[in-house]
């Protein structure tokens, strides 16, 4: 077997991960003899019978290039190995695909590789085996940094599995190999960088660079190599006294070139529109001393000897990097003319920048764990990952946060804090604490006042004004520049949760009124009991929730109100509770009512209620039900709340129209009809010409600018209903109008 790499060996020797193809007849071996580099006195049996579980279970499965798909957790194994972790990572990472591609199940790969194992195999395994849209690309990256907080090693692995996948990116359909190379420079290599794995980071760059844009890259892979004879030679002269020089102060340092990479070759030349001649540091010196001692005598030393390039200083042991990257970086004029980059570090920092975090474990045997201390970012990104619902909005965040450039600013005290570059006060102020964000009124730089939309600078002392106000609030207009995610977070957090508490307080009143309007009984309906058990059938989280949605119109109040009368048996069940407690029987009542014109069998002088959940009128084939009072609710035939209550078919009675009524009728009707200016004023005249009493209306528009009006009002004698419609079909812009009964509508 021979294992895929990229055809051009352009990316040039990569001291950090030898990629030594496995051995058909041990194919674990190579994988052994990075592990016993790392830890000599290291047990190897939970690596073996790893291998053994993975090679069984991906037996039958083939890679794309036509290769057994072993190869690739081998190829993952010896990546991590490499890097100097233990063996439940390299364990894991022969089985990180065993759960997501084969019938190996989770909970057997813990009980025989232990928790340990499997947090890590769970932590990069994808949700679903299916075609990702965003949202689930999001929700992966989400569920990858949830992980990665609780455990660092997790994002190692995930990084050793994108690494040997696009070596192979040929073998892939193009379509997805760019969409993979794409998701790579802006999610995978910037966190690479931020782990200072700067060797994944480098080729995870030049591999997607060259999936991307290959015409480009191979310009830019011509254009290095023409240049190669006389780079050569400046370093070779170069190198010879710097030699000289540091045996003269007896400074042992080994001194070496350093090779260039395409893409930041390409991000140079073509991103911030710099000539190959200006690209100080494709000739580039390392130098690795003993010291930080000796790193500064070097430096003084190179600095007496060459003319130094100003503004190309960087002291990054005093101040290192965010990913705890030390050297110190300075150009200058070489002996040829032309400008030199150095990098003067100890062999520690060395290691760190090859390794970055990962060498944590590598002089740590007995560790198990991770320490994610010094890596404060890693904790705000597991923060605010948490405070953004939706994981598309999460995914466009974590890509700006990893790839961005920071400014260092102290508080009053001399604490030191990292924040975005052009970050300003107010950004600040949420690093400090929330409530200090929120209560900001004002800031000093360096003991001057500045506009609170200010961008600050590296070295910056920043003092937040602050209000004792407990009222005080951000302003929405922060939002226009604030530059943290954790400002940006806390801000739109705090308006959310003032938005809710409004759209709860008017859905709550928007639902009384809408029981109001249908003469329901409040005290039933809103009775906690109930509210609580409707919020929970409509996948509410509480009442709240509920009261929220109608108050920022998510849903209707009308339905609602509906879905609150079914719960409760329909109106003859909600209006049980009125005549138990109020007796609407009474004559006084009945006579304000007016007689609906019906007569029960077998009863005289009992109180007779037409339902209003589907407004029966004469000529309607209609059916009794015998409520709790005593008193009879009629309902058309086909009504759905009565037939909600079949169960009880002894409190069912037969009655009829008896053709002589003096009551008022409830009818309600649908209009559909194009949305326009004045729609519901002609609509509302049509309806007051025939002398109705209008009760209630409910009115939405859709986006195809349809709008459906619902109407609810009583009327003396339904046969005018038919001409009611008829004029208002009429209208301009109706489409139809139709009578609604509950069931059905009737055209």
């Amino acid at each position: 077997m021979t294992e895929t790499r990229p055809t051009s060996t352009s990316l040039g020797p990569l001291a950090f991960f030898r990629r030594t193809a496995p051995k058909a007849p041990q194919p674990l071996e190579p994988v052994l003899e990075e592990y016993r580099q790392m830890f000599p006195k290291g047990k190897t049996a939970l690596i073996e019978k790893a291998y053994v579980v993975a090679e069984r279970a991906h037996r039958e499965q083939k890679r794309k290039s036509g290769e057994p798909y072993i190869i690739h957790p081998l190829a993952v194994a010896q990546i991590i190995a490499q890097m100097g972790l233990p063996d439940t990572v390299i364990a894991a990472a022969l089985l990180h695909d065993v759960v997501e591609d084969t019938e190996y199940p989770l909970e057997t790969l813990r009980d025989e590789f232990g928790d340990e194992v499997a947090s890590f195999v769970d932590g990069v395994t994808k949700l679903d085996k299916v075609k990702y849209g965003d949202a689930a690309q999001a929700e992966t990256v989400r569920k990858m940094v949830v992980a990665m907080a609780k455990d660092i090693r997790v994002l190692l692995l995930k990084l050793a599995d994108r690494l040997h996948n696009a070596r192979t990116w040929k073998y892939v359909p193009v379509e997805s190999a760019r969409r993979k190379a794409q998701e790579t420079l802006e999610i995978y290599a910037p966190l690479a960088h931020r782990m200072g794995l700067n060797a994944i980071k480098w080729e995870l760059e030049d591999l997607s660079f060259k999936t991307l844009y290959p015409k480009i890259y191979q310009e830019i892979v011509d254009v290095v190599a023409e240049r190669a004879p006389e780079r050569e030679k400046a370093l070779a002269e170069i190198r010879t006294e710097i030699e000289a020089d540091l045996r003269q102060m007896k400074i042992k340092a080994d001194i070496t070139g350093r090779p260039k990479h395409y893409y930041s070759v390409y991000q140079k030349m073509i991103v911030r529109g710099r000539d190959l001649a200006e690209i100080y540091d494709l000739v580039g010196v390392r130098i690795l001393v003993t010291s930080v001692r000796d790193c500064y005598a070097v430096l003084g030393a190179m600095h007496a000897k060459y003319q130094p390039v100003p503004g190309r200083f960087k002291d990054y042991i005093a101040m290192p990097k965010f990913n705890l990257y030390q050297s110190l970086h300075t150009t200058v004029i070489g002996p040829s003319g032309k400008p030199v980059e150095l990098q003067i570090r100890t062999q520690e920092m060395h290691r760190r920048a090859e390794y970055g975090l990962a060498s944590h474990w590598r002089y740590k045997e007995n560790q198990r764990g991770s320490d994610t201390s010094e890596m404060g970012w890693l904790r705000q990104i597991a923060d605010w990952q948490q405070e953004t619902a939706d994981p598309t909005d999460f995914l466009d965040s974590l890509r700006g946060e990893i790839s961005r450039a920071e400014v260092y600013v102290f508080t009053p005290r001399g604490r030191l804090l990292a924040l975005p570059q052009g970050a300003t006060p107010v950004d600040f102020a949420y690093a400090v604490h929330t409530e200090v964000g929120h209560k900001t009124i004002g800031a000093k730089v360096n003991g001057r006042l500045v506009p609170l939309d200010s961008t600050l600078d590296n070295g910056d002392t920043v003092e937040v004004l602050t209000t004792s106000d407990e009222n005080a609030h951000p302003k929405r207009d922060w939002l226009d520049f604030v530059q943290s995610t954790r400002a940006r977070n806390k801000i739109r957090q705090w308006f959310t949760r003032e938005r809710r508490e409004e759209s709860i307080e008017t859905g709550r009143d928007m639902l009384a009124r809408a029981i109001r309007r249908q003469h329901l009984p409040m005290q039933r309906l809103m009775s906690k009991s109930t509210l609580l058990a409707l919020a929970q059938e409509m996948h509410y989280d509480d009442v709240d929730a509920l009261y929220a949605s109608i108050g920022e119109h998510k849903e209707q109040a009308s339905d609602v109100v509906a879905r609150m009368v079914d719960a409760v048996g329909g109106d003859a069940g909600a209006d049980e509770d009125v005549t138990e407690i109020t007796r609407p029987g009474t004559s006084a009542e009945r006579a304000r009512r007016g007689d609906p014109g019906i007569s029960v069998h077998g009863l005289s002088d009992v109180i007779v209620k037409l339902a209003k959940c589907c407004t029966p009128v004469p000529g309607d084939p209609i059916s009794g039900f015998i409520t709790r009072g005593n008193g009879v609710s009629v309902h058309r035939a086909d009504c759905a709340n009565l037939a909600a209550l079949n169960d009880q078919a002894e409190r069912f009675i037969d009655v009829q129209w008896t053709g002589q009524s003096s009551a008022a009728f409830l009818v309600q009707i649908e209009v559909e009809a194009l949305d326009r200016n004045r729609l519901l004023s002609d609509v509302v005249k049509a309806l007051s010409d025939y002398h109705v009493n209008i009760l209630g209306a409910s009115v939405s528009t859709n986006r195809d600018r349809v709008a459906l009006n619902t109407f609810t009002f009583e009327m003396a004698d339904p046969s005018h209903l038919g001409a009611v419609l008829t004029a208002i079909r009429r209208i301009d812009g109706v489409y139809d109008a139709r009578r609604v009964t509950g069931t059905r509508r009737e055209f």
